[in-house]
């Protein structure tokens, strides 16, 4: 599954948010009262996920998951969400002590077209007033993070004056982004070969130079299996510039448990190594039915079970 298919199922999943009541009231405390223990590790979960559990509204999900001991929740598509919507899903978190993990700095899809490594200022221009737009959207939904993907493989361009390319667009991001405490987290892709940025030791390097505490990477362990393998010896070596990690099974991209990846070990793995943010759960799901979204939380608290 494609983040583009992330974000469309967000956008059709929310449209019915805006009928939501944005007031919790004694619903929250029982809630609370009736909550599942906390994962070990702060998984979260997106709009659709629990869609036959919690029902159509990304509000109710958010509330469901809570009390199966969720903590968190990601939302590629937040950008594109009506102003109402993200505050209601901003105060719903804050009610209920939930963190907001990343969504896309995007407005019209540049991520996916030859963009920042081409180096033309078109779309440093675009990227630059999306992240003025992002510090909006992050203040209503108390985010801290969003990703940022630097488009296509320029091939017109040698190898090293992309990369040059892209390090002067996130600066001018930073710039931004910086004195408003968020971070961008650069995300190595394997949907397709036309991506520019595909490897965790080539992101490293990226956030080196750019050298600013707001451009970590997001180390999506799905993408990172496909392209790369070595997952705990790249997580050890890229450790210090990652500031986001997301899940999902190879093959199929769903949850752990379903594919070859020992999710157990690599979980393990982080919290021993100290991990106190959060891991997105950009994946499907093996079973699409109720008994689908049972089964998911069965394999998060398996391979959580490592304490």
């Amino acid at each position: 599954m494609e983040r583009r298919q992330f974000m469309q199922q967000s956008l059709l999943a929310g449209a019915s948010l805006v009928t939501a009541s944005s007031a919790l009231g004694n619903n929250t405390s029982n809630s609370k009262d009736m909550a599942d223990k906390p994962f070990n590790l702060d998984y979260a979960f997106h709009d659709g996920m629990f869609g036959n559990s919690a029902g159509a509204n990304f509000i109710d999900q958010i509330k469901y998951a809570y009390d199966k001991g969720f903590r968190s929740i990601e939302d590629n598509g937040m950008m594109d969400r009506p102003v109402e919507e993200q505050k209601k899903i901003g105060d719903t978190l804050a009610k209920l002590g939930m963190r907001m993990g990343v969504f896309v700095i995007t407005s019209d899809g540049w991520h996916w077209k030859t963009s920042l490594a081409s180096g033309k200022k078109e779309w440093t221009d675009k990227m630059v007033k999306d992240c003025k737009i992002a510090v909006e959207v992050a203040k209503r939904c108390n985010a801290k993070c969003m990703t940022v993907v630097p488009g296509n493989y320029e091939r017109s361009l040698g190898f090293d004056m992309q990369t040059a390319n892209v390090i002067t667009a996130l600066r001018k991001g930073c710039e931004i982004l910086e004195p408003n405490g968020l971070t961008m987290v650069l995300e190595p892709l394997s949907d397709n070969p036309d991506l520019f940025l595909r490897h965790s030791q080539q992101t490293y390097m990226i956030c080196k130079a750019v050298g600013s505490s707001s451009c970590k990477i997001l180390f999506d362990m799905y993408h990172m299996q496909r392209n790369e393998g070595d997952i705990i010896n790249n997580i050890d070596r890229c450790w210090d510039e990652i500031g986001y990690f997301q899940i999902g099974d190879n093959p199929g991209r769903n949850e752990p448990g379903t594919g070859e990846m020992n999710y157990r070990n690599l979980f393990k793995h982080i919290h021993a190594k100290g991990y106190k943010w959060i891991l997105g759960m950009e994946h499907g799901k093996a079973g699409k039915d109720k008994e689908g979204e049972v089964a998911l939380i069965k394999a998060y608290r398996d391979s959580d079970n490592f304490m």
